[in-house]
């Protein structure tokens, strides 16, 4: 059975940073995909990043601040996220699916339940 968990969301200044981590357990094939959405309430959720062995994606809206990573060995996602913004405020949510072909929410059947990433000063 899979199960995701996100940790690290906290509240920070603009131009902060943080790395938020997903440990996925039960999903321990490097093809399979894992992803960031994010979501602020009355909105959809926002693909923020998705990776598989041998591709990664970052979308747009965060491309050059936030990065993300994957330790194989131990089934983590993190994302690593710089010079935070108010806007970057949501509950981050680690989704996991077999393939990485796009941002669309309904094809990931798994999700964890999120943290909380606030920016202010």
């Amino acid at each position: 059975q899979v199960r995701l968990v996100e940790t690290g969301g906290e509240s920070v200044q603009p131009g902060g940073s943080l790395r938020l981590s997903c440990i996925a357990f039960g999903y321990t094939d490097s093809q399979n995909c894992l992803a960031w959405f994010r979501q602020v309430p009355g909105k959809e959720r926002e693909g923020v990043a998705r990776m598989r062995s041998g591709m990664r994606t970052i979308a747009d809206s965060v491309k050059g601040r936030f990065t993300v990573s994957r330790d194989y060995d131990n089934n983590i996602l993190y994302l690593d996220m710089n010079n935070l913004k108010p806007e970057d405020s949501a509950k981050y949510y680690c989704a996991a699916d077999k393939n990485c072909h796009a941002f669309i929410e309904h094809d990931y059947p798994y999700w964890g339940q999120g943290t909380q990433v606030t920016v202010s000063s």
